[in-house]
């Protein structure tokens, strides 16, 4: 019958798939990248449930402090813009460094330092600023981050030290300085003794989305910022040199592309993110800087930029996810009596599943056998490649014109 292949497929050999190996491996990758994370996810909650219910607590009531109750009023949608704000910004830069295979895990530090100098410079305004000063509490506070990361990248630029360890050493040293200031030359001398600094003038202040809530434009500026880092990570030279470096350093080389140069444009952009988000913080919500300002943020958003999956736009739904965790660990403090750690635990929980699932990810597909080069039909070879040599040594063309 025409149309039917009688070609047998060998015995104890799987059919072979219609879809060519390409598109199956694209297709694997993707169940990997965005599956992974569904997983994790579900993971996350399956372990949380259980853990709820060791304390004594209702699972389904405790969940929904997490996963329902920041969604409920406007009140909650505003927190939750609040806390994925920062986040989605800090994420953003990490992902960047990231890619490059550059590890800044001092992000947190960068995001201090940037709150501090955006600081010193809303305390210089006065009565008579407008409201153009907010543009360089901004600006203060991506310099005061680019300054932080740029003494990392110093240190391994020249002395080869670790990334790693100096950006996490540098995050207490920004502590320390935090708290020198808010204690000492910063304090606010009629704030009944409390460690904190002036409230900012109404002229430095991040303008609100809507009144009566404490979401700020920054919140604008986060989504603004993911379509331009895809656009800087896919479309531009600068980018694709950080990818290069980051994914295989000897073909950079080759390529002429430069470490050094990559290091330092991976870590600046990082930290002026970081600190871009320290401003956003303290002159929005805050109003002021106090010893209250770092709460992980800067940690939290390595967990973000994985469960994106270091894409911009993957980052900006973990964000979300992760700000769901902050909210919902405040609120199941207050209402159930639970301790404030359940945030960190959720976090680490997540974290966790994730790497457990990319691991055995990865070594499921190790495993799978490589799909063979699908068989041309015989007696095309020659047809195929007129110049293709035969058995008795003369091209193809020689012998069908003998």
């Amino acid at each position: 019958m025409e149309g039917r292949s009688h070609v047998r497929e060998p015995a104890g050999k799987a059919p072979r798939s219609p879809w060519p190996p390409r598109v199956r491996t694209r297709a694997l990758a993707a169940a990997v990248a965005f599956g992974s994370p569904a997983v994790a996810l579900g993971l996350t909650v399956a372990v949380g449930a259980l853990l709820f219910a060791a304390l004594g607590q209702s699972p389904g009531r405790a969940l929904g402090m997490f996963f329902i109750e920041p969604w409920r009023g406007a009140r909650g949608w505003s927190e939750l813009a609040v806390k994925a704000t920062p986040l989605a910004i800090i994420a953003l830069g990490l992902a960047i460094a990231f890619r490059a295979n550059v590890w800044n895990i001092g992000a947190e530090g960068q995001y201090i330092l940037g709150a501090i100098v955006a600081t010193g410079v809303a305390l210089r305004a006065d009565a008579g600023s407008g409201r153009g000063i907010v543009l360089m509490v901004l600006a203060g506070g991506v310099l005061g981050g680019m300054f932080w990361a740029g003494v990392v990248a110093f240190l391994r630029d020249r002395f080869n030290a670790s990334e790693i360890l100096v950006s996490l050493m540098l995050v207490y040293v920004a502590e320390l300085w935090l708290g020198y200031l808010v204690y000492g030359p910063w304090k606010d001398p009629e704030g009944f003794n409390f460690p904190q600094t002036i409230l900012f003038l109404p002229a430095t202040e991040i303008p609100r989305l809507v009144a009566g809530h404490r979401a700020t434009v920054g919140l604008l500026v986060a989504l603004a910022a993911a379509p331009l880092a895809w656009l800087f990570l896919g479309r531009t030279a600068a980018g694709f040199e950080l990818e290069v470096c980051g994914v295989a350093a000897r073909a950079a080389r080759y390529a002429g592309f430069s470490s050094r140069r990559a290091l330092w444009i991976a870590l600046l952009v990082s930290g002026g993110m970081a600190g871009l988000a320290g401003a956003l913080e303290v002159a929005g919500p805050l109003g002021q800087l106090t010893p209250h300002l770092p709460v992980g943020y800067g940690f939290a958003a390595i967990i973000v930029a994985f469960v994106g999956r270091l894409h911009p736009f993957g980052i900006l739904l973990a964000s979300v996810l992760m700000s769901m965790f902050y909210i919902g660990g405040d609120l199941a403090q207050s209402r159930l009596g639970l301790p404030q750690a359940l945030t960190g635990v959720f976090q680490g929980l997540l974290l966790f599943a994730l790497l457990a699932c990319d691991a055995l990810a990865r070594r499921w597909a190790a495993r799978r056998p490589r799909p063979l080069p699908e068989p041309e039909p015989a007696g095309l070879e020659a047809a195929a490649d007129p110049l293709a040599p035969v058995a008795d040594g003369h091209p193809a063309g020689e012998a069908l014109s003998s």
